[in-house]
């Protein structure tokens, strides 16, 4: 096998692969599963995991990762990939432990988006049989979020997380997905339109800390990121800060208000141009941490999984954490 930059690497025995499927996935369909088994095995030793239960994935990635598998592969949304990528990591970044394969069956599809993978199911497939029969793989950053509302490992992020308006989204979107509501462009709009209005009716008062600077106070809005794009707005890419890259630390976007003409603006300005500017604006594109402080608890988020409420939150850059198969 190969590496992509190049150094010669070679297997003494087949690859151990775990397909991981979320079949609650947006796109995730049983005859999709099927043939992407079916194509998986013919170049590896695989096992399938269908998840049941909230955290499933993450629970089958460590135990992969703890039975010395060579590949994960996670076929789902977002939150899947997110499941398994801290699986994987449970315990912290090991040289030795699996790379992690995604084909996507959501409706985002970021982080596969961010890695140059294809949405479609099929051709991502056949990206992913690429990688294991060459070997190229990718040594890529992450961000990592400590909170109260989490236990002393925090918790791994991909491509995005944030405190405020962009959890509250998050978290309206899963109380409608959990009554049965299709996760649709739409309905992302609705739900952060009825954030926004309620973010003006009662303003959050957040103080955002970077290194090497005072901090920032009575800032309204915080979203981090840890690759470009931020999300996805259908197919439209949303970018927020266009020079950050796994390859480097964490951006930061804040707006140092939510009223209607700032944030009419910062909107206006990130589907034109996608690279946002504004006195307003508090945007560094590559640090190595952003803490993030509240007197009354906030909503907060990571790659779109709503985690709870909370005070005070650190958001860490982490180099080199985490293999993926490209």
């Amino acid at each position: 096998m190969r590496e992509a930059d190049g150094h010669a690497l070679s297997y003494s025995q087949v690859v151990r692969a775990l397909l991981v499927v979320n079949p609650q996935a947006t796109t995730t369909t049983p005859a999709g599963r099927d043939v992407l088994a079916h194509a998986l095995a013919s170049d590896v030793k695989l096992e399938i995991v269908q998840t049941s239960y909230r955290g499933h994935a993450a629970d089958a990635a460590s135990q992969a990762a703890a039975d010395g598998f060579d590949l994960v592969i996670a076929h789902g949304g977002d939150g899947t990939v997110n499941e398994v990528v801290n699986g994987v990591l449970r315990g912290g970044p090991r040289p030795d432990g699996p790379m992690v394969g995604v084909v996507p069956g959501g409706s985002a599809n970021v982080f596969a988006g961010a890695l140059g993978i294809p949405r479609d199911p099929v051709e991502a497939t056949h990206v992913l049989l690429q990688s294991i029969e060459h070997g190229t793989r990718r040594r890529i950053g992450l961000g990592q979020v400590f909170a109260d509302v989490l236990d002393g490992d925090g918790r791994w992020f991909t491509f995005n997380a944030g405190m405020g308006l962009d959890a509250d989204v998050v978290a309206g979107v899963e109380h409608k997905r959990a009554k049965g509501h299709h996760a649709s462009p739409a309905l992302y709009l609705s739900v952060a339109l009825k954030a926004y209005a309620q973010n003006l009716r009662k303003p959050q008062h957040f103080t955002v800390e970077i290194p090497d600077e005072p901090p920032f106070d009575d800032v309204g809005m915080v979203f981090v990121s840890n690759t470009d794009p931020w999300t996805y707005f259908g197919d439209k890419a949303i970018r927020l800060n266009p020079s950050t890259s796994f390859d480097g630390g964490l951006g930061l976007s804040a707006l140092k208000t939510l009223r209607v003409p700032t944030a009419g603006r910062f909107v206006a300005q990130v589907l034109a141009t996608g690279n946002p500017k504004s006195g307003k604006l508090v945007r560094r594109d590559d640090v190595g941490y952003v803490r993030v402080k509240c007197e009354e608890p906030a909503n907060l988020q990571v790659d779109g999984d709503f985690l709870g409420t909370t005070t005070a939150v650190e958001f860490r850059a982490v180099p080199d954490a985490l293999t993926v198969a490209v």
